[in-house]
């Protein structure tokens, strides 16, 4: 009973700073749910009745497909970069190679560098390559990312002794089935919360696929949220409604992920 009355200052600090936190999520929901025009009255805190034509507008604009080709371009794209970022870092970690540091250097020094710059150089090599106005580029460009070469080169060193490596060898397992065999099980937290983590960016990425794509069927749905409109006016509440239904995958990712997520974030930071 001590321990529960020492810690409720604490348990109340959680519970304010969620609820704080948790506010604009829940006026996003509940802007949904009323005519575009009601939202210039004053903050809504509670739901509206116009849920259901909110809902046929987003619907009729083609969102699921808009949906469908965020899915696969986030899906796919994650895969292949957190696989990249886990076998780098791994080479990284565990490898003894010529120019080994001066390479390692090199991919955390591009950390400092904004993706924007590099933006026009990625259109371009796109365009020589016949690939705009496809999805190949929002999943091809990502592949190569340096947080992740980072945080799994962190993370490998301090999570996977070189012991089961060397024993792995003498057991006659070859490289990539030391990987997938003993290195993988050991760092799944660090994948998964990686995996989390870049899903995030690609669902939420804006601007290259804006520069990248200009036919409509191609849109991701942060570009399709901007063609929703009823027939004579810009439907805001639409559009709101729109944006809670687009983070639905990242509620239910996170959501099946957290315990994964907090292991993967300080599993990392403790050596042996």
């Amino acid at each position: 009973m001590k321990t529960y009355i020492t810690k409720l200052p604490v348990y109340l600090f959680v519970a304010v700073l969620s609820l704080f936190a948790l506010i604009p999520f829940y006026t996003m929901i509940i802007m949904g749910t009323y005519v575009s025009e009601d939202l210039y009255t004053g903050l809504k805190l509670l739901p509206g009745h116009y849920f259901i034509e909110n809902f046929k507008t987003v619907m009729s604009q083609n969102f699921l497909h808009f949906y469908g080709n965020s899915l696969l371009v986030s899906v796919v794209n994650t895969t292949l970069a957190v696989l990249v970022s886990a076998l780098t870092g791994f080479a990284f970690a565990k490898y003894q190679f010529k120019g080994k540091k001066l390479l390692y250097y090199f991919v955390i020094a591009t950390l400092m560098i904004p993706p924007q710059l590099g933006l026009i150089g990625f259109v371009v090599e796109m365009r020589w390559l016949g690939l705009v106005n496809t999805l190949y580029p929002l999943i091809l460009g990502g592949l190569a990312n340096a947080f992740g070469v980072f945080w799994m080169t962190q993370y490998i060193s301090s999570a996977v002794p070189n012991e089961i490596i060397e024993s792995g060898r003498l057991d006659g397992c070859s490289e990539m089935g030391i990987f997938i065999r003993i290195v993988f099980p050991v760092i799944r937290p660090a994948f998964i919360t990686l995996f989390m983590l870049f899903f995030l960016w690609s669902w939420n990425n804006y601007l290259t696929p804006l520069v990248i794509i200009n036919k409509e069927k191609l849109y991701t749905i942060p570009l399709a949220i901007s063609l929703i409109s009823s027939e004579y006016r810009t439907d805001y509440a639409a559009r709101i409604l729109a944006l809670t239904l687009s983070t639905l995958p990242i509620l239910i990712l996170f959501a099946a992920g957290s315990k994964h997520l907090i292991r993967g974030l300080v599993g990392g930071s403790i050596k042996g």
